[in-house]
């Protein structure tokens, strides 16, 4: 994330820093001390508003390097990681056979194609263009699928496994690094940003996502960069905030019933375009846009309280909720629309022609074009609220945050021809499992977030928990649905954050207390040297080496994990 440009002429407050030349600071605890009453008023809410940690982010040279260096080193970790031998498997994996050969006839016809039975064999083998003239009822909106099939487009063609991953890898890479930039401005620590963007970079579901060509590792990356760029909103609008109210405190006046209006925001503008294109990708990304937009105002509702305005419920509801309302929402909507440009030039697309062929049926006032694609979006939504069909691996979302039931990807043993591991018995295996001792930490650490809320009513938490309510969350109100663990890839930052949080208020909580601050490091340092020998210990069976099979079982801690 670029830090946030000020706006006024004297960007930096005249208050003192907790600069230091150390890179990687341990959290201080933010001052609670009122701010001094000679200071100018602008520098007076700045610290109120963002405190003096975040106020001083970046005030080093050092700072500055590693604010950009440690986030750039892990997420070289992550590309090693997700892009070393990424060809691995040869074949389809799990719910590429869908999503892989529609990107393709994407890129070849402008629409999703059907194929002939039993394609797949032909199209591992490199016979990829066995697909027939006609349309193919599909469930998810196109964007995803063209992402995929850039990278099938620029890395060698469908004939190529790796290119049918690429994509996906090098969103895992940015993912990683996204997360430790935005894990630096949320907690104003850059050691803590890059304790986030590690823990994704080694984290086993996000590990699967990257090296496999599905749509929810570009469902995540979406909802990720619009929360990057309302947290700049945040800070941008407090900035402003502080600029325009300090402006008529200096000038001897008093803040009156109602506050000033902050102007176009851009931030918040680019987060709409990114939500709009995390819903071109899957229809799960309006739970991210909701929320979202209720965390942006609620945060431009706290500050107008924090500065002093009487009303600033109203305040916030009438200069910042609906003007939030009137830009996100047409701006989220015409983004996710653009996302379909390939199916409205393409006469021959999927019911591209409905309207046509049902005179005076659908949305009447609606354009022919547009009447196809909501009838089309009736059907898709009948298909989502239904589909019930039985799965081995499906999985209650209760059991998705300690990892009750992985899914798995892939497995191939003996009986299919997998030898050459040193043993009579191998076996070939990708399993959706994030890093067990990382995800159960995690989810102890949400609920110390939910009680950290309620207790601290800090920001940071909600801003955590806001990923866990949007990507989450809303899967409890389908329990007859077919759904998957795998789902979680979404919130998986959230998740990390989740654990980040936790470790950074224990650091603040014991910044004056020696003794149990050396136990806190302590602590972390063993639960982080585990998280990292455990991702050491699963990466075979999460990117299908060849290994004993006794070796799979090894890891097969729970029953519901085979």
């Amino acid at each position: 994330m670029a830090d946030v440009p000020q706006p006024s002429s004297d960007p930096t407050p005249a208050v003192p820093a907790p600069a230091t030349d150390d890179p990687f600071p341990t959290p201080r605890a933010e001052t609670v001390e009122a701010p001094d009453p000679a200071l100018p008023a602008r520098d007076r809410l700045l610290l109120t508003l963002l405190g003096a940690r975040r106020l001083a982010l970046g005030a080093t040279s050092k700072d500055r390097l590693w604010s950009w260096l440690g986030p750039g080193l892990v997420a070289l970790l992550a590309g090693v990681l997700r892009l070393w031998d990424l060809g691995r498997p040869s074949t389809l994996v799990f719910d590429e056979t869908y999503y892989v050969k529609q990107a393709y006839t994407l890129l070849r016809v402008g629409f999703e194609a059907k194929w002939p039975e039993e394609p797949n064999p032909a199209f591992e083998a490199g016979n990829v263009d066995t697909f027939l003239n006609l349309p193919d009822y599909v469930v998810h909106p196109p964007l995803g699928k063209w992402m995929i099939a850039g990278g099938m487009q620029l890395f060698g063609g469908a004939e190529n496994p790796w290119s049918w991953r690429i994509s996906t890898a090098v969103v895992g890479v940015l993912a990683v690094f996204l997360l430790a930039r935005i894990a630096r401005r949320l907690f104003a620590s850059t050691a803590m940003g890059v304790l986030a963007g590690g823990l994704l970079a080694i984290d086993g579901m996000a590990i699967v996502h990257s090296r496999t060509g599905l749509l929810d590792n570009f469902l995540m990356f979406w909802v990720l960069v619009a929360f990057g760029f309302l947290l700049l909103d945040r800070e941008q609008a407090r900035r402003r905030l502080a600029d325009k109210v300090g402006a008529i405190l200096d000038a001897g006046q008093e803040i009156g019933r109602y506050g000033p209006w902050l102007g176009w925001r851009w931030w918040r503008f680019a987060a709409a375009v990114s939500l709009g294109l995390a819903c071109g990708v899957k229809w799960s990304g309006l739970y991210f846009l909701a929320v979202f937009a209720l965390l942006s105002v609620l945060w431009d509702a706290s500050a107008r309280r924090a500065v002093g305005i009487k009303r600033w419920w109203e305040d916030a509801l009438l200069l910042d909720a609906v003007p939030a309302a009137l830009i996100m929402l047409p701006t989220a909507a015409l983004t996710y629309l653009a996302t379909w440009f390939s199916w409205f030039r393409s006469p021959s697309a999927y019911m591209r022609d409905w309207a046509a062929e049902h005179p005076g049926e659908g949305v009447q006032w609606l354009p022919e074009s547009l009447r196809s694609l909501w009838a089309y979006h009736q059907k898709m939504m009948d298909f989502h609220t239904g589909l019930s069909a039985e799965h081995a691996y499906a999985s209650k979302p209760v059991g998705w945050l300690v990892q009750w039931r992985p899914t798995s990807f892939y497995y191939r043993d003996g009986s299919d021809g997998v030898t050459g591991c040193g043993y009579d018995e191998c076996a070939r295996v990708v399993t959706s499992l994030g890093n067990p001792v990382l995800w159960w930490s995690a989810a102890l650490a949400v609920v110390a977030t939910v009680v950290l809320l309620v207790w601290r009513k800090d920001w940071r938490a909600t801003a955590v928990l806001s990923g866990l309510v949007a990507g989450w969350l809303p899967w409890f109100a389908y329990p007859d649905r077919t759904i998957f663990t795998f789902y979680a890839i979404v919130f998986t930052p959230w998740v990390v954050l989740a654990l980040v949080y936790v470790v950074t208020v224990l650091l603040e909580r014991t910044e004056r207390l020696p003794s149990a601050r050396g136990w806190v490091i302590w602590g972390v340092t063993a639960l982080m040297t585990v998280i990292v020998v455990m991702s050491i210990f699963f990466y075979p069976i999460w990117t299908a080496m060849n290994v004993p099979e006794w070796f799979w079982r090894l890891h097969m801690w729970l029953p519901s994990w085979i």
